[in-house]
């Protein structure tokens, strides 16, 4: 009976990885989906957490927008075309393209941290100058040097 299992599983690991194989794009895309709904759902939650800006009239879009909207669509374009070749052979396209779009949020999440951070200490060194003016030296020195580290952090990420 041991030997009649051993040889059972032997013949379903290769089907398991074939149907593994043909189930990873429809995951991929499933998965890709969630997230983006998950994104929206959030997305519209912080709607009313921010003070909406001034309305201003509709114009026509300036010159400087539209080459700034066209870069973005052409940066989010650049890796589906960078790697046609490879999905023409079969290969797949989408973990390049999640990939770029990863390292974007990425960079935007490090840069909105970065901020955040900078702006809460120096807020708080410019407290501390006011309540306590002789001691302004030194707390220029430790906030200079907490900046640098912070925008490290940045550059890092």
């Amino acid at each position: 009976p041991a030997a009649a299992a051993e040889a059972s599983a032997a013949v379903e690991a290769p089907q398991l990885l074939i149907l593994a194989a043909a189930m990873a794009p429809p995951r991929s895309l499933l998965l890709t989906g969630a997230t983006l709904a998950t994104a929206a759902l959030l997305l519209a939650s912080l709607g009313g957490a921010f003070v909406p800006a001034p309305q201003q009239p509709a114009t026509a879009m300036p010159a400087a927008r539209a080459t700034t909207a066209l870069g973005g669509a052409a940066a989010l374009t650049a890796p589906a075309a960078a790697y046609a070749a490879e999905a023409a052979e079969g290969g797949s396209v989408w973990i390049p393209a999640l990939s770029a779009v990863g390292a974007g949020f990425a960079i935007g999440l490090a840069a909105i941290g970065s901020g955040v951070g900078q702006g809460i200490a120096s807020g708080r060194c410019i407290d501390g100058i006011s309540r306590q003016p002789e001691v302004a030296d030194d707390l220029r020195g430790v906030l200079l040097l907490s900046l640098a580290f912070m925008e490290s952090l940045t550059i890092y990420g």
